[in-house]
């Protein structure tokens, strides 16, 4: 039997924008429903934060999660498993309210889809698997007791573990569950980072598309899980919201600098990296060719004291993401404060402020 793992959607994503919902339904219109079709997928398992606000959901976000996901997976008749996530409650102390109950729950009191928000053992095609949700304090003692009492040997969650990164430049995380926990399962997949790495035996799966510049060719997408070879398969989202084009005019021609394939940036993130302007109509030139194709947003980094930088890796330091900013910054900063924990601490609170809007 083989079932889809999808994690970390966040529908409602970058305040509700609509440019952003129609970038995921490109995802699910040209990869993962085709790819269930076509293989014959009848079970998805979601390993949490289905949508990205704790405490409200747009109703245009709503009808697009309902009618363009939920409501579609059901029509084709498939089985949809969904562990609660942290951004999936209400409370951070219990999950007693959550955005999958509060939606779902028809009037003779029953679920569709299924919904965890207990620690649960589900049997899939004779395999016992461990659904761990989101823990919040209310489920702790539960919950490691579910995990130290339990026969499955695979086991699929919403986890916070010592020793991952939740995205690329980001110190791995200090606090959480230590892996050691995990050791007697043979395989645990899980949501809630979402850079995609493992330790050979916890597999972040990583979220399903691009949502931040953090985001920036760190690979996108889903995993096929078989419950009789216990294997995963990777399968990428080829589409991507983020784009640095690096522009350089030194020794060049004009049709040098036009960037190639403009269509690509249409509705699209692009930041335009200023590595050697000898040539500042050139560059305006570029500007407007890239603005005809009708990106999304378009940010510039270059070296306003002079319009030649003499110094490309310093035009490279200016178009990092903002996470490696910060860590070279807090590197030069005289304190007491362990400087990897301010890292891993300044890194959450990015990666909240950027996915959540309360």
């Amino acid at each position: 039997m083989k079932i889809a793992l999808v994690t970390d959607t966040h529908f409602g994503a970058r305040n509700d924008s609509q440019v952003f919902s129609e970038y995921f339904m490109q995802f699910y219109d040209d990869v993962f429903f085709p790819y269930l079709e076509k293989n014959d997928i009848k079970t998805v398992v979601h390993l949490g934060d289905i949508v990205d606000r704790r405490k409200y959901i747009n109703f245009k976000t709503l009808e697009n999660f309902r009618n363009n996901f939920v409501y579609r997976l059901g029509k084709m008749g498939v089985e949809t498993h969904v562990i609660l996530g942290n951004h999936d409650i209400y409370h951070k102390n219990n999950n007693n309210i959550n955005a999958m109950h509060t939606l779902f729950t028809t009037l003779d009191g029953k679920y569709e889809p299924w919904i965890y928000s207990d620690p649960t053992v589900v049997n899939f095609d004779g395999l016992n698997i461990l659904f761990i949700p989101w823990i919040t304090p209310e489920k702790a003692e539960q919950t490691a007791r579910m995990i130290k009492e339990s026969n499955s040997q695979v086991a699929f969650g919403h986890l916070e573990v010592q020793g991952f990164l939740m995205a690329p430049g980001m110190q791995p995380a200090s606090h959480g569950l230590s892996s050691s926990l995990f050791d007697k399962f043979d395989l645990v997949c899980s949501g809630h980072y979402h850079h995609k790495s493992d330790n050979g035996t916890v597999f972040y799966l990583g979220s399903t598309y691009e949502i931040t510049w953090a985001d920036y060719q760190d690979d996108r997408g889903f995993h096929i899980f078989d419950t009789d070879t216990r294997e995963l398969t990777f399968i990428k989202n080829p589409h991507n919201m983020f784009y640095k084009i690096f522009y350089d005019d030194k020794d060049k021609q004009l049709e040098d600098v036009i960037p190639k394939n403009l269509s690509q940036y249409k509705n699209r993130m692009v930041k335009v990296v200023a590595v050697n302007k000898t040539n500042p109509y050139w560059f305006d030139i570029m500007l407007d060719h890239l603005y005809k194709s009708d990106p999304y947003d378009v940010s510039i980094v270059e070296d306003h004291s002079d319009y030649v930088v003499d110094d490309e890796e310093v035009a490279v330091d200016q178009a990092e993401d903002t996470l490696a900013i910060l860590g070279k910054f807090i590197d030069t900063m005289e304190t007491n404060v362990e400087k990897e924990e301010l890292k891993s601490l300044f890194g959450e609170l990015y990666n909240e402020a950027m996915t959540v809007n309360d």
